[in-house]
């Protein structure tokens, strides 16, 4: 479970907007990429996160 402190200061690395915890997802509230969080440690790298559904391109698995 990420922490919330954690989360509170956490933005997202591609726009720098705030982001938000949805389920094993960190979800940025703008531009909707899914930066995924593996043993509890959230994977903030731009090439590691899944574009939303319907931007085009295909999202990583």
């Amino acid at each position: 479970m990420i922490d919330k402190e954690l989360l509170d200061i956490l933005a997202c690395p591609a726009c720098k907007a705030d982001v938000k915890l949805e389920g094993d997802k960190i979800v940025c509230v703008k531009c909707l990429r899914r930066y995924p969080v593996r043993d509890d440690i959230p994977i903030m790298l731009i090439d590691e996160a899944e574009l939303p559904p319907g931007s085009g391109k295909a999202s990583r698995p």
